[in-house]
């Protein structure tokens, strides 16, 4: 009974995205516009509720996932060489690092005569 209860409680702080602009509804953060207060779960958002941005009804809205947890699907985490636990900001640090660290050596070798 307890899994079922963890399973309620992070389904309640994910995020969810609108399908037809894109905006993003955090629980954290609730909606200034609509007077929804932070930490109101999806689920429990008043039911004449619309998207700030342009105004689609709950029911255009996905759910993308928690805001800082490892991204892919939870079977796969285990599998390649340990990227698949990284959070999507450490991903991008590590992808744009390894690129700007590529551009610097292909630069050095100008100095080479």
């Amino acid at each position: 009974m307890s899994e079922e209860t963890t399973e309620v409680n992070t389904q309640e702080l994910d995020r969810y995205e609108c399908r037809a602009c894109g905006y993003i509804y955090e629980p954290k953060k609730g909606s200034s516009s609509s007077k929804v207060p932070p930490g109101t779960a999806f689920a429990d958002l008043p039911i004449r509720w619309r998207c700030p941005v342009c105004g689609a009804s709950t029911t255009q809205f996905v759910n993308v996932g928690p805001t800082e947890g490892p991204s892919g699907f939870k079977e796969n985490l285990g599998y390649g060489f340990g990227v698949n636990n990284l959070t999507p900001s450490q991903k991008n640090i590590l992808i744009f690092g390894g690129l700007a660290l590529g551009f610097l050596f292909f630069l050095s070798l100008y100095g080479l005569q």
